[in-house]
């Protein structure tokens, strides 16, 4: 199978890891070959229940013997998408009131620039450096590492770019931005965590010139920094929440969510001003329906914390500078590259799956599924630890 998934499988890197997948369950992968691996990756943030988990399979079972897809999104009322957009209302504050549901983050991204040029009538997009929020072109548009984005230019135009938290650059904010879009916590750039209420003195200077704030939460959000969406953290609303990853319990999904009024100029003037063929599709939907109700109704969120507070106390090592993030969205920082990627590489064979972050090259990732106990947790620390241990700084 590895050699057919090298020669007939785009890849993304000359280098992939290609295990050979057999099953899941849990917080463990298998390979073909009958080994067991301890997943802290969890998917990219992406498995919030854990791999397989029954009340996500079920719901895919039942609604499979349903219907599948039946029509374009936003043509047909379907009980899935329908009970999930208004389980999430319920969830959020005001004025997050009606959800747009499509396919991924990435698309998420690019359907909220278009609601935020449509509805302020405005043309400047402000994003952070070190940011990412995706790959297709709008969301490509928001990475400032030019040798990422030279390669596809040009890509969309009159965007502009700050410093996550240096307050000092929200005077680039004016009358004529239509919104600053940042990640509530930045992920690429090493799970850098808003200080000193940076994102409410975005906000506020967004409400003082008329921009909108999007804030990105394909990452933090659906429970993994202990709340359900990172924002609660910081005591600000955005007024377009955009969201993905961990929502589908490990199917694809993706949606932005506005005010009612404010989302409904993408229906009319022009009519169709954001469409997909395959959003909200009923099986996702219902898994995305199902990995939520686990969340509300379990203390996995709330647990969160605490295995936060244990990953901490118990990754103490000499290689390890500090533990950035919260919740179980964390990385353990390098002194430099070369020892992470060795680190990531020994762990694998020995059963351990961590993963890179993408721009801080010194982190190593650490965001199992939710659902990971605390036993499976000193598991994974201990192989790190020893791992670590044989490396020569």
């Amino acid at each position: 199978m590895k050699e057919d998934f090298l020669n007939y499988q785009a890849q993304t890197t000359p280098h992939p890891l290609a295990l050979e997948i057999s099953h899941a369950k849990g917080s463990y992968i298998y390979d073909s070959y009958g080994k067991e691996y301890l997943d802290f990756v969890a998917g990219v943030s992406a498995c919030t229940l854990g791999h397989t988990h029954p009340s996500v399979i079920n719901a895919i079972k039942e609604q499979s013997e349903k219907y599948l897809h039946v029509m374009v999104y936003g043509e047909y009322a379907q009980h899935p998408a329908v009970a999930l957009t208004r389980l999430l209302a319920e969830q959020l504050p005001e004025p997050l009131e009606q959800t747009y549901l499509v396919n991924s983050g990435t698309e998420a991204i690019d359907g909220a620039i278009k609601l935020a040029r449509r509805s302020t009538g405005r043309t400047q997009i402000i994003a952070a450096k070190k940011a990412y929020h995706g790959n297709t072109y709008g969301a490509l548009s928001l990475m400032d590492f030019k040798e990422r984005v030279a390669p596809f230019e040009p890509v969309i135009g009159d965007v502009d770019f700050i410093t996550f938290n240096a307050v000092s650059d929200l005077e680039s904010i004016t009358e004529r931005t239509a919104a600053v879009v940042l990640e509530t916590i930045q992920g690429g750039a090493g799970f850098v965590l808003p200080e000193n209420g940076y994102l409410k003195k975005v906000k506020k200077r967004c409400e003082d010139v008329g921009a909108l704030l999007v804030l990105d939460e394909i990452q933090p959000g659906f429970g993994r920094t202990g709340k359900l969406f990172g924002f609660q953290h910081f005591d600000v609303v955005p007024d377009i929440l955009v969201m993905g990853k961990g929502m589908g319990g490990g199917m694809p999904i993706g949606a932005f969510t506005a005010s009612r009024e404010r989302m409904q100029l993408l229906s009319d003037k022009p009519k169709l001003g954001h469409i997909t063929t395959f959003g909200g599709h009923p099986v996702i939907a219902a898994a995305a329906l199902a990995t939520l109700k686990e969340l509300l109704k379990e203390d996995l969120i709330a647990e969160t914390l605490e295995k936060e507070k244990l990953v901490r106390s118990l990754l103490k090592h000499p290689l390890i500078e500090e533990i950035r993030g919260k919740g179980l969205m964390l990385a353990a920082i390098m002194p430099e590259a070369a020892i992470a990627d060795q680190a990531i590489l020994a762990c694998q064979d020995a059963g351990l799956i961590l993963f890179w972050l993408l721009f801080e090259g010194r982190a190593i990732r650490i965001t199992p599924p939710l659902t990971v106990s605390y036993d499976e947790i000193e598991k994974g620390c201990k192989i790190l630890l020893q791992v670590l241990d044989t490396i020569q700084k």
